[in-house]
C-alpha cells in the first residue's frame, strides 16, 4: 500500500465499517442502559477493538486482493504514528474503567476523541492528508462541543447529552461522514 489513493481506497471501507460499528455501539449502549464507569467503559474498549480487529482485516485482504504486501514500510510509518496516542487513550480508558463511577463517563468520550484526533493528524503526515484534515476535525469538534457546554452552562441550560451519544457521533457518525466523501470522490483504482 505505497501510494496515497491505495491508501485513499482501503480507507473508505475500513471508515464506513467504523462508522457502523460506532453508530450501532451508541445504540447497544443507550438501550442496554451500559451506564456505570466499568460497563461503559468495557463496552465502548470491547468494540474499539472489534473496529480494530475488523479494520485490519480489511486492509489485510484488500492489500492480498492487490497482490501488495500488507505490512510494508510506509504501512508500519503509519502504525508508529497511530500508536502512542491510540495506547495512551486505552490507558486511560482502561484507568476510567477500575472507576466505580458514572461520572466520568461524560468527559471520556471528549477524551478520546482528543487522543483519536491527534492521533489521525500524526498518521496524516504519511498518508492522503484528507486524514490529517479528519484528525484535526476531531480536535476542533471535541472542543466545539465542549465550547458550546460551556455557554450553555453559563445561562443555566442544561443539556443532557448521553455520553454513549456522544460516542456515536465521534466514532460513529464522523466516520460515516468521511467513509461517504471517500466514496464520492474516489478518482478512478489507478489514480494517485
Amino acid at each position: 500500500m505505497e501510494r496515497s489513493a491505495v491508501y485513499r481506497r482501503a480507507l473508505a471501507p475500513i471508515a464506513i465499517f467504523a462508522g457502523i460499528m460506532g453508530v450501532a455501539g451508541a445504540l447497544v449502549g443507550y438501550f442496554f442502559h451500559l451506564d456505570t464507569g466499568r460497563e461503559f467503559c468495557g463496552f465502548w474498549l470491547g468494540t474499539a477493538f472489534v473496529v480494530v480487529i475488523g479494520a485490519l482485516l480489511i486492509a489485510r485482504r484488500q492489500a492480498f486482493k492487490a497482490g501488495e504486501m500488507f505490512w510494508s514500510p510506509p504501512t508500519r510509518r503509519v502504525a508508529q504514528a497511530l500508536l502512542p496516542p491510540l495506547v495512551v487513550g486505552m490507558v486511560v480508558g482502561m484507568l476510567f474503567w477500575r472507576s466505580k463511577g458514572s461520572g466520568f463517563n461524560f468527559i471520556l468520550p471528549f477524551t478520546w476523541a482528543l487522543f483519536y484526533g491527534c492521533a489521525l493528524h500524526s498518521a496524516g503526515f504519511f498518508i492522503s492528508r484528507g486524514v490529517k484534515w479528519l484528525g484535526w476535525g476531531y480536535i476542533l469538534s471535541t472542543f466545539g462541543i465542549i465550547f458550546c457546554l460551556s455557554i450553555a452552562s453559563a445561562y443555566n441550560l442544561i443539556l443532557d447529552l448521553n455520553p454513549h451519544f456522544l460516542m456515536g457521533f465521534f466514532f460513529g457518525a464522523l466516520h460515516l461522514l468521511y467513509g461517504a466523501y471517500l466514496y464520492l470522490t474516489e478518482k478512478g483504482k489507478n489514480a494517485a
